[in-house]
């Protein structure tokens, strides 16, 4: 053997043959070394385990999506409650100033009637105590809602007046998802039994059914005339919450909250009433001075 040959041979991993030799590095050529002690460099997932992977991923989505609905609508929900308290704070201030709440609506067109008529609505008045004392000002409420030199003040998003869950109807008007009650036709025939009619103002002295016993003001979605400027968003209750059989043309209580409305009582309070409420407990919500006693355990 040459003097230099057992130094060559000690520098190489493998003998002149291509056999692996004990301690050089991975051959190249033959792979990663099968024998136990050597690691292979390329690991990956094997199908089965990210199959396996994917169904867990897919029950823990299926576990919070639920969850996570309930977080945003507790939300939509505590924010729909705040934005009708504070009408039920302007409504006192209101009444505190003026000695009545709001008119209802202001010259009421009804069909066919002239454009002159103003049409102006009770949330237009309370723009003052809702904090909205400029736009408040900007509407000239010498013209009707609908003159075009109100459009401009009417265009203007009142963002107490819109509940979370308002699907936008578009129009040059901004819009409102609380409507004030003029009456009901669900315990008689007599519609003008709310606080929120035409023409006329109610003072708390003649809801004699108490403030915590009437409603002010419901979640009325999808129904016309729901601008905040537009005395057509008074209405007269004609069916239960959220009633299918409720023609989509009127002005009802109606919600996008799951299984319930938000209504205002004339004392400030804000409750969610349930699909399951008996119409004639709602009526009797409703109407100012029908001396009804309403059960405790109604709602």
């Amino acid at each position: 053997m040459h003097p230099i040959e057992p130094a060559i041979r000690s520098v190489g991993s493998a003998d002149c043959r291509g056999r692996r030799r004990p301690g050089g590095p991975p051959d190249p050529v033959s792979g990663p070394d099968p024998r136990p002690g050597f690691a292979d460099p390329r690991p990956g997932f094997t199908l089965v385990e990210l199959l396996v992977v994917i169904a867990i991923v897919g029950i823990l989505v299926s576990l919070l999506l639920p969850a996570a609905q309930f977080a945003r609508e507790a939300a939509r929900q505590t924010t729909c409650r705040d934005n009708q308290h504070q009408i039920g704070i302007a409504l006192q201030a209101y009444h505190n100033l003026h000695r009545s709440l709001p008119i209802g609506c202001l010259q009421w067109r009804a069909w066919g009637q002239p454009m002159t008529r103003k049409n102006l609505a009770w949330s237009a008045f309370l723009l003052p105590q809702m904090g909205e004392q400029p736009l408040y000002e900007a509407v000239d409420f010498d013209l009707a809602y609908d003159h075009p030199r109100n459009a401009a003040a009417a265009a203007v998003v009142v963002e107490s007046y819109l509940c979370p869950t308002e699907i936008p109807q578009g129009g040059p008007r901004a819009e409102i998802s609380y409507g004030g009650l003029f009456g009901e036709r669900l315990i008689d025939n007599r519609p003008d039994d709310g606080v929120f009619l035409y023409d006329q103002v109610i003072r708390f002295r003649d809801c004699l059914d108490g403030l915590s016993g009437t409603i002010a003001t419901g979640e009325d979605m999808v129904g016309p005339d729901s601008q905040w400027i537009n005395g057509g968003n008074v209405f007269v209750q004609a069916h239960g919450i959220n009633d299918d059989q409720a023609w989509v043309g009127d002005n009802e209580i109606r919600s996008l909250h799951p299984a319930g409305a938000m209504v205002l009582f004339l004392d400030g309070s804000v409750h969610l009433l349930n699909e399951s409420l008996d119409p004639t407990v709602l009526g009797q919500m409703i109407t100012r001075a029908g001396h009804e006693v309403i059960p405790a355990n109604a709602w």
